[in-house]
């Protein structure tokens, strides 16, 4: 199969699922994949199976949610507009607001679904300012009390998400403690609290059964159905992206480059200054892999190899699923990786390529 293309192994995602239908089965949380981090559409059925529905940030998410995975449907935006609302209403089953002021404006058109607030409590576990939803000035939910309990006669439950990368059972639990005294007045009037994502609990070493427990003894003390928000969580290590080297050259260091790009197909690499995974790490030739595009600072890292690199030999660079697919653009025009899949039997299957005609109708 010609390169670049991203390779999703349905034996890994697997395993991922599989914690989570163990999280949901000992905690009674419902657990909603979040469509912004993963929303590669072919392998839906397959998550729906251990998954209870999909959250989204946009009216197309929310529709995908709806069309391609089923189950519940949350729907959330940073502010929703005139235009989208009645669409965003009609594939949905539960409407998130991010403030009173979107609440009051849109919740008339909002009758019959499920209807939430999102609430900043003003803690995360965030190690990038950039990805901080508790960052100063923060625009992501409410956390005026009085204000919050203005608006608890229109909703019937709220969302808090303000994890990112955490993978700390304890940081977990001192958050949802603090979450607890600060929304403790009204947490028992709501029938159902978010707890978004960001907890990376489906790690090998991750206390899952704690978890569960902690949600469970949060959703009896305050009598209210926990819904998580895993992205990352759930397709952790499952993909990767699958490369060519095109050339070799020396300038202080070996360099090599192959026919993909961080800036086009692993954005989130230079966004956080990042570098790519790639196994094994190991031998005696050490390489700078640079990406295709014109962007100077396109490197996907420094690796060692057990031999010098050649051109024609394939990379793969692992746990490219989350917000990889998601953030893939066109940035000069380079080849957008095909997407294929690596069935429990070992076959891989192509699922999508791309050509000239998708870069052309991508623009105007």
């Amino acid at each position: 199969m010609a390169t670049p293309y991203y390779l999703i192994d349905k034996a890994t995602l697997l395993g991922n699922l599989t914690r989570i239908s163990r999280l949901r089965q000992r905690s009674g949380a419902r657990c909603l994949l979040a469509l912004k981090c993963f929303a590669a559409h072919t392998v839906f059925n397959f998550m729906a199976q251990h998954m209870d529905g999909t959250t989204s940030s946009s009216l197309n998410e929310v529709r995908l949610g709806h069309e391609k995975f089923g189950g519940y449907t949350h729907a959330y935006s940073v502010a929703f507009s005139d235009n989208e609302i009645d669409q965003v209403v009609s594939h949905c089953d539960t409407i998130i607001f991010n403030s009173v002021g979107q609440l009051e404006r849109f919740s008339g058109k909002a009758k019959g679904k499920q209807i939430g607030l999102r609430l900043n409590p003003q803690v995360s576990s965030s190690n990038y300012d950039l990805a901080d939803p508790a960052r100063p000035h923060s625009r992501l939910g409410e956390w005026d009390l009085d204000r919050i309990r203005s608006a608890l006669p229109s909703i019937s439950g709220v969302m808090i998400h303000c994890h990112c990368d955490n993978d700390s059972f304890e940081s977990f639990a001192a958050i949802l403690d603090e979450i607890e005294q600060r929304f403790g007045s009204f947490l028992g009037q709501l029938e159902w609290v978010s707890l978004g994502g960001g907890i990376h609990f489906t790690a090998d070493n991750y206390p899952l059964d704690q978890l569960a427990d902690r949600l469970k003894a949060f959703a009896l003390r305050w009598g209210v159905q926990v819904y998580l928000e895993p992205g990352e969580a759930a397709v952790t290590e499952s993909t990767s992206l699958e490369v060519t080297v095109l050339d070799t050259l020396e300038n202080g260091k070996q360099l090599a480059i192959v026919d993909a790009s961080i800036e086009a197909h692993m954005l989130d690499l230079l966004t956080y200054r990042l570098s790519a995974k790639l196994q094994p790490n190991e031998g005696p030739h050490r390489y700078l892999v640079c990406g295709q595009s014109c962007l100077a600072g396109d490197e996907f890292g420094e690796f060692q190899f057990p031999k010098p690199l050649q051109v024609g030999d394939r990379l793969s660079f692992e746990d490219a699923g989350g917000y990889t697919m998601v953030k893939k653009n066109w940035f000069n025009g380079l080849n957008m990786p095909s997407i294929a899949v690596r069935e429990l039997d070992g076959e891989i299957r192509l699922i999508r390529s791309f050509d000239y005609s998708d870069y052309a109708s991508s623009l105007s």
